[in-house]
């Protein structure tokens, strides 16, 4: 999400990115419930919080070329920050290549689970930032809600999980590939966009985020994987796995 009167990150001021994390260091302080947690800002983070975020795969780092490249990554680590529940099922990271990403994630099945949790912690940030500043998120009647990049204008959802696909891998990541574009999926590697692929493991996520609803994105995911699953236990049979 971005917030309506901040620039979006490629063009942000320093004054507006540090105006962002006040903003939200303020209002994550109302969240209740399982949404409850601490915000923790990059700049001056001690070694042993660092490295527990590190260990928990939640801190997102600097170095990324496109990034770079973008100009997202000035005045590094300036402003940033990452806020997380007791739990650590709910998470947002502020100033990354948005303004704010919202999190909810928990190991397995559960994805109604999840997204019931993401809409909940959604709403929250939305309630939190207007009561602190009186701002909205930036939406417009047309494209949805307004991000960095344009492949998340719409919902801006992505909704993913990770799952092995030994049969799959076994046949063609290249196969795979295709058979994930005619479900309108996209795959990745479990190290993030531009991470790479190791092993059999998947990040599978919806495609699409612009011209759909937030439960029909969710509900193609679900479908689609469970379709891959089916497949990949005939591919394993076919390769003599």
């Amino acid at each position: 999400r971005s917030i309506d009167g901040f620039g979006l990150s490629p063009g942000i001021t320093k004054e507006q990115r540090v105006g962002v994390e006040k903003l939200m260091a303020n209002a994550v302080q109302t969240f209740s419930g399982e949404l409850a947690g601490k915000y923790y800002p990059l700049a001056g983070m001690q070694e042993s919080i660092r490295q527990q975020l590190v260990d928990d795969h939640f801190l997102f780092v600097s170095g990324d070329r496109n990034l770079t490249v973008a100009g997202m990554e000035r005045d590094w680590p300036e402003g940033r920050g990452i806020f997380h529940n007791e739990k650590k099922t709910f998470l947002i990271w502020v100033n990354e290549e948005d303004q704010l990403r919202i999190i909810s994630m928990q190991m397995g099945g559960d994805v109604r689970g999840v997204f019931e949790r993401l809409a909940k912690g959604i709403k929250a940030v939305g309630d939190s930032v207007k009561q602190e500043s009186g701002k909205d998120f930036c939406l417009d009647a047309k494209y949805g809600y307004i991000h960095s990049c344009p492949t998340n204008l719409g919902t801006g959802m992505r909704a993913s999980v990770h799952v092995d696909l030994p049969g799959w891998t076994q046949h063609g990541v290249a196969k795979l590939q295709a058979r994930c574009e005619e479900l309108h999926l996209q795959p990745r590697g479990t190290r993030g966009e531009s991470g790479g692929q190791t092993g059999c493991t998947y990040d599978i996520s919806n495609k699409h985020r612009l011209g759909y609803s937030e439960v029909q994105l969710v509900q193609v995911m679900i479908d689609a994987v469970n379709t891959l699953y089916k497949e990949d236990l005939e591919w394993q049979k076919k390769h003599g796995m």
